[in-house]
């Protein structure tokens, strides 16, 4: 018997009531993503990829459509459940990396697993091994202002997947970094994808990038296309 697809999202829909306006975002997508794919969404700005994706991790709940992981289904679920889905299966990278200033680069990365409640020395040699993956072993005790922007994005890469998750979902993780920057990004999360049969969805402007990676939809007028 095959496996379930790592996410499948049917009919989902999504709005918002400005005033005396409803405003359609999501209009009944259908997206199926097996492990180890990466997927690409590019559209229009205002188009709702960031609602999107936030509903797929399950940051905000749609109006109507199912949700599943791995087979199982996520609507309805209570947000201690969701929280706990999250914190267990999804890492989350923006365009804007969000390290906390005051510790370094291992103790960002560590964070997670620190919330989560792993054993200290554990979750320490795991980070190590993270910096080492990224290249940034000479820059662990470096607080986050003194690490280049592609530096600092690269560590945020490795805090969204400290703690193992199947799923990656990425806002415009390049966006704000230079091409040089960007293209050493994507090549990591390229090798962690393999190397960890991780699934990701990238949204992005870049559409060198998202023709990339093993698919690229559009969403247009709340659809995937």
């Amino acid at each position: 018997m095959s496996k379930p697809p790592r996410l499948q999202a049917d009919q989902l829909s999504k709005s918002y009531t400005s005033g005396p306006f409803t405003i359609q975002v999501l209009n009944q997508v259908h997206l199926s993503l097996q492990p180890r794919e990466m997927v690409a969404i590019v559209g229009a700005s205002g188009a709702g990829k960031t609602t999107l994706l936030q509903v797929l991790g399950t940051l905000d709940q749609a109006d109507s459509g199912s949700l599943t992981f791995e087979g199982k289904e996520l609507s309805g679920k209570s947000e201690r459940e969701l929280a706990a889905h999250r914190n267990s299966n999804i890492g989350f990278i923006f365009q804007f990396h969000h390290l906390l200033p005051e510790f370094t680069a291992l103790e960002n990365i560590m964070m997670p697993g620190l919330i989560h409640g792993m054993e200290h020395g554990r979750l320490e040699a795991r980070a190590q091994e993270f910096l080492h993956r990224i290249q940034l072993d000479h820059r662990s005790h470096h607080r986050s202002g003194e690490l280049s922007g592609g530096e600092q994005q690269r560590v945020a890469l490795a805090r969204a997947l400290i703690m193992e998750p199947a799923l990656l979902l990425a806002d415009e993780p390049t966006g704000n970094l230079d091409s040089t920057s960007g293209k050493m990004v994507f090549s990591l999360l390229r090798e962690l994808s393999d190397a960890m049969g991780l699934s990701v969805i990238m949204v992005t402007h870049n559409l060198q990038l998202a023709r990339r990676l093993d698919r690229c939809l559009t969403l247009a007028d709340g659809s995937l296309k």
